[in-house]
């Protein structure tokens, strides 16, 4: 097999059951997902939108620059959570948790997660 470099920002890398990995774009064949972005502006980070992925728990990283991940109310009317993520430094988003990420500066984020779930559009300030 020949080993050859992947660029991170332009495939994702699938770690499937059985410890085969893939690299490239989509879902296919199932398995965690490790994306990277190299986010200039929060809409690079959908940061207009919440995510939330029902079947499994995320790692969210800043590699460069300084991010915040802002995760949704456990209780509808509660209180959203900040989580400041200068670089070298990551969170775990609870399973089932609506979360979306914020940039202070221009940054590199790493996650990883099963694909799936999804992001809705954020009503504004009281979606909070």
């Amino acid at each position: 097999m020949t080993v050859t470099p992947i660029d991170l920002f332009a495939s994702s890398i699938h770690l499937r059951q059985g410890g085969a990995i893939h690299a490239g774009r989509g879902a296919a064949g199932g398995g965690w997902r490790l994306t990277a972005v190299h986010a200039k502006s929060d809409a690079d980070v959908h940061a207009g939108r919440w995510a939330v992925h029902a079947e499994a728990e995320e790692v969210v990283s800043c590699l460069i620059g300084k991010i915040r991940l802002v995760l949704g109310p456990e209780r509808p009317g509660g209180p959203a959570e900040e989580i400041r993520l200068p670089a070298g430094t990551a969170a775990i988003v609870p399973r089932g948790r609506r979360h979306r990420v914020e940039l202070d500066v221009p940054s590199s984020v790493l996650t990883v997660t099963l694909p799936g779930g999804g992001l809705e559009e954020r009503a504004g300030a009281g979606a909070e």
